[in-house]
């Protein structure tokens, strides 16, 4: 099931969200399913309750959205908005670059950063460059993402399906100092401005996809394709992250996990410019640039420290690695 955040398009507050199904016809709208009718979400942090309660209560609503999804009345696509499905995480936690890429050898260590919640915004939205001087460049990088479903804590990689409700994509803007060095060197700063979490369009419940290591990763800025890759080159798979990030911390009921990129591809964002994600199986949306500053940089992919691949990023990982178990 795919599930969404969504006003009308008339809708007089963008926060004003309901719950709802995305289906081939249109959204349709789950609220009478899942949302007490006496309550109106006024905030992004009153949306992001809106489907935590959702996920905290699936397992007992599935049987009505289903029929929902099945008869229920659909709105067409030009008369929703969608919002971001988890406008305010309690955490984004990100893995730090996680493919094999440029003709590497051994994998490197799993790690992680917190990205600034706040950032999130949605299927529609504006990227907003920051309006000083200091970072150099904002480059792109296209991730499948977790959404867990807790308290999750100390989960082991043969149980990692416990704490997964499901998946969604998720664009990590960031700003850089030179060549792929994160702005002042460090993954928070540089990736926690305002508007660089773009994620959405929807959640796909976990029982849709077989194997999160098998979903094909494509991202576009300006109809060029940039991202190309397959989730079964990761470095450390789903399993692993899953009982990594556990292991560290309690992962609760909407809570997100990015699973890092393939940087072969990666590119700069600059003003006017529109970047779509798209995972097969799970969706795509679009977000717009805006910078205030207009400045520019080189367009197209970026072939300077570490980005190798044009077309499309081929398969670096050694074949002893191709079975993730």
């Amino acid at each position: 099931m795919k599930l969404v955040l969504f006003t009308p398009a008339d809708a007089p507050s963008r926060w004003a969200a309901k719950p709802g199904i995305l289906t081939d016809s249109g959204v349709v709208d789950a609220s009478s399913v899942s949302l007490d009718p006496a309550w109106v979400p006024l905030s992004a942090a009153d949306a992001q309750r809106v489907m935590t309660d959702l996920i905290d209560r699936y397992d007992s609503l599935k049987p009505a959205l289903e029929e929902l999804a099945r008869s229920g009345p659909a709105l067409p696509l030009d008369a929703v908005r969608l919002l971001p499905p988890l406008p305010r995480p309690g955490k984004i936690a990100n893995c730090l670059a996680n493919y094999w890429e440029h003709a590497q050898r051994e994998a490197r260590p799993l790690n992680m950063f917190l990205k600034n919640a706040d950032a999130v915004i949605g299927p529609g939205d504006t990227v907003e460059l920051p309006d000083f001087t200091e970072p150099y460049a904002f480059m792109h990088e296209a991730e499948l993402a977790l959404v867990f479903k807790g308290p999750a804590k100390r989960i082991t990689q043969e149980n990692w399906r416990d704490a997964v409700f499901g998946y969604t994509c998720f664009m990590d803007i960031t700003a850089r100092e030179s060549g792929r060095r994160t702005w002042r060197n460090n993954s928070w700063m540089g990736k926690s401005f305002d508007t660089f979490a773009p994620l959405g369009p929807c959640i796909v419940t976990a029982d849709e996809i077989n194997d999160p290591n098998d979903l094909w990763v494509q991202f576009w800025n300006d109809g060029q394709l940039r991202h190309n890759y397959m989730t079964d080159d990761m470095e450390h798979p789903v399993p692993e992250i899953v009982a990594f990030v556990t292991t560290i911390m309690t992962m609760n009921s909407g809570d997100v996990v990015a699973c890092g990129t393939n940087h072969e591809g990666l590119g700069f964002v600059q003003d006017g410019e529109t970047l779509k994600i798209e995972i097969h199986s799970i969706g795509a949306f679009e977000v717009k640039v805006h910078d205030p500053l207009k400045r520019e940089w080189e367009r197209g992919v970026y072939m300077g420290e570490g980005s190798t691949n044009h077309e499309a990023v081929k398969r670096n990982r050694p074949e002893a690695d191709v079975a993730h178990g």
